[in-house]
């Protein structure tokens, strides 16, 4: 039964989870709040690299105050032994009287037994108590155990026509410093960032977030059939700041997969499709690496393919105030559409001004 603070002794819950989010993977971001009579005695998040979990650190905040305690987490407590004992185990063990869970968790080591395990010691479970805003948050986690793989986040910073370059290439910079921030921003809440062989070619990027003093740099993933990519490069000479993954057809040259390994870098085979890689393949190939949430940055024809296999989860928009002309270079590539019943479709969640842009999340329509 929901009592007058549980909501918002959950938001807290929620707002901690998140702080997880692009640190803890291949573990899913939850946050736990321990309440013992109205007051807040013990709370905690997933930590980087996954453990310790949420609830192993609101208990042992609250010590002894845990029992007869009530315990929020956002998602059903484990029940299996992996690397850290099971979390439903931990809150047993620690005495609460009653657990509030957000959502559960299918994971099939999981799914329905945390929750059993803790009613079988006499603890009050109640479930579902702001249900839509956990499984908005888990996601991507959501998604790797239920569809094999993660989230996506497009990111597309363009100017008022839709163009990401002039006809040269030039694209430095068509958004603001805060916009930029913002990018980086977005870059660590998620595993991984994505980008075609293009943009590395043309920009050399490191692709690492910068100046927000993150814990866990996300994993740099190149999508490059050929591997026809410079080596040594900014990306190569930084794998021991980040990871490097680059994801390659069967048609890689043995040369080219023998240079980048030496280089540090993981090399990912997936099947190749009429146009390139196999969208579908190399997502499923990244989530089998436990990757939950991935930003991809571009270019055009990586985002076009992604778009048209149906695998943009949320599409974030940074708009500038400038015009580049026809003669400019898109920000998709082609899509190959006939009639406009066939184009993806997108709901605005938020938009907000950044500096002097427009930064909008738009949530792909079910």
């Amino acid at each position: 039964m929901t009592r007058p603070d549980d909501r918002r002794f959950m938001a807290l819950a929620l707002a901690l989870g998140r702080r997880g989010h692009g640190q803890v993977w291949p573990n899913p971001a939850v946050g736990c709040v321990i309440v013992a009579r109205g007051r807040i005695v013990g709370r905690g998040w997933t930590q980087p690299g996954g453990r310790p979990h949420a609830e192993t650190i609101a208990l042992t905040q609250a010590g002894a105050a845990a029992r007869g305690a009530t315990a929020y987490v956002t998602l059903e407590p484990c029940a299996h032994h992996g690397k850290t004992p099971p979390c439903a185990e931990a809150l047993v063990a620690a005495g609460v009287a009653r657990v509030v869970v957000a959502c559960p968790d299918p994971d099939p080591r999981v799914s329905g037994r945390g929750v059993a395990m803790l009613r079988a010691a006499g603890i009050a479970v109640d479930e579902g108590l702001c249900r839509d805003e956990a499984e908005t948050d888990q996601r991507g986690f959501l998604l790797r155990v239920t569809a094999g793989r993660p989230l996506v986040t497009l990111k597309l910073a363009l100017s008022l026509d839709g163009r990401i370059a002039t006809r040269t290439g030039e694209s430095q910079w068509i958004t603001g410093a805060e916009a930029r921030r913002a990018g980086h921003a977005l870059r660590a809440r998620h595993d991984a960032v994505l980008v075609g062989a293009g943009t590395v070619r043309a920009d050399d990027p490191t692709l690492t977030v910068r100046d927000l003093g993150v814990a866990r740099q996300p994993v740099r993933v190149v999508a490059a059939r050929g591997l026809d990519l410079p080596c040594p490069s900014r990306l190569t000479e930084s794998v021991t700041e980040a990871p490097l993954w680059l994801v390659h057809g069967p048609s890689a040259p043995a040369a080219q997969r023998a240079r980048f390994a030496a280089a540090g870098a993981t090399l990912i085979e997936v099947p190749e499709g009429a146009h390139g890689l196999d969208p579908t393949a190399m997502l499923a190939a990244l989530g089998a690496r436990g990757l939950t949430r991935v930003y991809c940055e571009g270019g055009g024809g990586l985002a076009a393919a992604l778009l048209w296999a149906g695998l943009v989860d949320d599409l974030v928009t940074f708009g500038a105030g400038v015009a580049l002309g026809a003669e400019g270079r898109p920000g998709l590539g082609p899509l190959g559409l006939d009639r406009l019943a066939e184009a993806p479709r997108f709901d605005l969640v938020t938009a907000r001004r950044v500096g002097a842009d427009l930064m909008a999340l738009w949530r792909r329509r079910a």
